[in-house]
């Protein structure tokens, strides 16, 4: 069986990434059925042309054994989950036990991530990176933009990926601001989008500061990948900075073409690079 005949399990979160897989899907004909997680996945998504099912964070054993019955074959897990509250935590049965088995390895989020991709792959599925069926959302490597990082630009970006990649081996945050040789912020639990908000109000005179996303160093590539995409361009806009660095290779980006018009827009730079290797 060929890889797009397989069928594909989609575990969908926020953003509007699950969307333009489920598009892919269609137009490829490749045979999918979502388990859309509640408090996440947008429900204008979710018509009854879409083959899915609503799940609680909590209810991973029920989402486990509807794609068994569904027949899937690959399983894409992709979008924002944002922290859950203590309902959307309550397990079935099998997630119960799912914790009891992982235990401290439940502590950061690629640990539980991990985890849980052995617990599906247990099942006969095979877990999959959305870059493996969507290439295309991989950055590459140098300048989208018109504007390019100057001298303390490309100070600030190799500051930001010293101290990006520490945080990464932590398993803490893909996301560092840098100004003008000054860590503004880092990101923890809060996401990408409110470290950049909260970096605003510390920002300094002169030139703008600079946001750092990386992939973490032992960051499976089938899980969380760096994200950026038209929010990501407002909020850096709204906050100061004058650019972004992305991993290249390892992070995606939604809607290329309308992130690169708005970031000419504001005259914002957005550059891929590679940790360790001079930015072309």
């Amino acid at each position: 069986m060929n890889d797009d005949q397989r069928k594909l399990g989609i575990i969908a979160g926020g953003g509007t990434i699950p969307q333009m897989l489920i598009n892919h899907c269609r137009k490829t004909k490749r045979p999918y059925f979502v388990l859309a997680i509640e408090g996440n996945a947008d429900r204008a998504f979710f018509d009854v042309n879409v083959p899915h099912q609503w799940i609680r964070i909590g209810q991973a054993g029920t989402g486990f054994k509807r794609f068994c019955e569904e027949g899937v074959k690959d399983v894409v897990m992709i979008g924002t989950i944002h922290r859950p509250t203590l309902s959307d935590l309550v397990p079935d049965l099998r997630t119960t036990a799912f914790f009891a088995k992982i235990g401290l390895k439940a502590l950061g989020d690629d640990g539980i991530l991990r985890a849980l991709i052995k617990e599906i792959e247990a099942e006969k599925m095979r877990v999959i990176g959305i870059h493996e069926v969507m290439p295309q959302l991989l950055v590459r490597e140098g300048s989208l933009t018109k504007a390019k990082p100057d001298k303390q630009a490309l100070a600030d970006i190799a500051r930001g990926t010293e101290v990006a990649l520490c945080l990464g081996e932590l398993d803490v945050g893909q996301s560092v601001v840098v100004q003008q040789g000054l860590v503004l912020g880092v990101e923890g639990i809060e996401g990408t989008d409110e470290l950049i908000k909260r970096c605003g109000g510390y920002k300094r005179k002169g030139d703008g500061g600079v946001l750092i996303k990386l992939r973490k160093p032992n960051q499976d590539m089938r899980i969380d990948l760096p994200t950026i995409g038209i929010k990501t361009i407002e909020n850096a806009h709204n906050s100061g900075l004058r650019g972004i660095a992305i991993h290249a290779g390892n992070t995606l980006v939604v809607d290329e073409e309308k992130v690169i018009k708005l970031a000419d827009k504001y005259k914002m730079f957005v550059v891929g690079i590679i940790p360790g290797e001079v930015i072309q």
